[in-house]
């Protein structure tokens, strides 16, 4: 009795001891993904539920790739790129907390949301025009593209503010974005642009 008593403890002994083990190599996992969410929570007030903003100016961060989220935010620690308020968000992060929010809104499905005000009689010049000088980079209508953001359903105020501040020299573009902006700006001048964005805006 007492050795049945015991070889049973001892296996009840050995199973809690691996359960504990299980559940403290688990317990690390669980505490980094909560602290995503925490962080993630903080930029939901203007991004909007899991990224996708509902305002006309303030861009969905969902479903982009990790290495544009990544170079945003980074941009933005360095005054690269102009904000009001995310240059001093972005410095409050390291670099291991912007790559994991950047998995965490990248897993996230972007949402094309309406925007009543899309200039709908822009739209057929503007796919014309942003196949012959945008295509290239952004894929798929804007939906995709190495190391681009994702244009198509992106609100259309904040498309326009981030062009002003390439065409302003606020921004630093490279060499080939550089040449198409100069190419539709000496043939179209900047309502091309805003055809474009117009176009880009309205795809679902």
């Amino acid at each position: 009795m007492t050795t049945r008593a015991r070889g049973w403890g001892g296996t009840t002994l050995s199973a809690a001891l691996l359960l504990a083990g299980g559940l403290a190599l688990a317990a690390p996992a669980q505490a980094a993904e909560m602290d995503v969410e925490v962080m993630a929570g903080a930029c939901t007030f203007c991004h909007g539920t899991d990224g996708n903003g509902v305002g006309a100016a303030i861009p969905s961060i969902s479903g982009l790739p990790v290495e544009q989220f990544e170079y945003m935010m980074t941009s933005y620690q360095e005054d690269a790129n102009p904000s009001t308020v995310m240059g001093r968000i972005a410095r409050g992060y390291t670099d291991d907390q912007i790559t994991a929010l950047a998995e965490y809104f990248g897993s996230k499905p972007f949402e094309r949301l309406p925007q009543p005000w899309i200039n709908v009689a822009m739209i057929p010049e503007g796919k014309e025009l942003a196949a012959e000088y945008c295509e290239s980079c952004h894929e798929n209508e804007g939906r995709e593209g190495e190391g681009v953001g994702i244009l198509a359903g992106q609100k259309l105020y904040y498309m326009e503010f981030s062009v002003d501040d390439f065409l302003n020299e606020h921004r630093e573009m490279e060499r080939r974005q550089a040449r198409k902006f100069r190419d539709l700006m000496d043939a179209q001048g900047r309502e091309g642009f805003t055809k474009i964005l117009n176009y880009y805006a309205s795809v679902n």
